[in-house]
């Protein structure tokens, strides 16, 4: 396997993975609409290839915390052909990685906390920052990196097209 940044050419495959990995095309339309909004960063859109297919896809977007440039992570995929066999977590691991390398302070995200602990990700509310949807606290998470301030709390925004969900 082989995470990389997605390049030119892949938006029809990452689709296709997207859908199948969530079973709906709501994930999948997102991950496009994503693409298309002001809030992408492309050194952020990862995938994993496994003999010469797209395996998986995360990508973490420019988000809003109290005023302050932040990153949400999501949506994360695995073919479930794949699923099981650490594509998901070599997707996290390396978005962690190049968010931290690009000075980012921290990345949130909406998902199981069973899960995603493994990466160091703790519950928003003990960094003081609070989800778009009050009952998404049980499992919306935050990940502190290098250039993370304490003072760095307050309301989260998610790049637009989440707000179409």
């Amino acid at each position: 396997m082989i995470v990389q940044r997605e390049s030119a050419g892949q938006a029809a495959e990452i689709h296709a993975v997207t859908l199948a990995a969530f079973g709906q095309a709501a994930e999948a339309d997102l991950v496009d609409e994503l693409r298309a909004d002001d809030g992408w960063i492309p050194a952020l859109s990862l995938v994993a290839i496994v003999d010469g297919a797209v395996a998986g896809h995360v990508a973490c977007t420019r988000s809003d915390l109290g005023g302050t440039p932040s990153l949400g992570l999501g949506p994360l995929s695995v073919h479930p052909d794949h699923q099981g066999r650490g594509v998901g977590k070599a997707l996290v691991h390396t978005a962690l990685g190049a968010a931290d390398a690009l000075g980012e302070p921290l990345v949130v995200l909406l998902g199981d906390p069973a899960y995603y602990s493994r990466f160091g990700f703790r519950l928003a509310a003990e960094f003081g920052i609070t989800p778009p949807v009050a009952e998404w606290a049980p499992h919306f998470q935050v990940r502190t990196l290098s250039a993370y301030r304490p003072e760095l709390r307050g309301a989260f925004t998610y790049a637009d097209p989440f707000n179409r969900m």
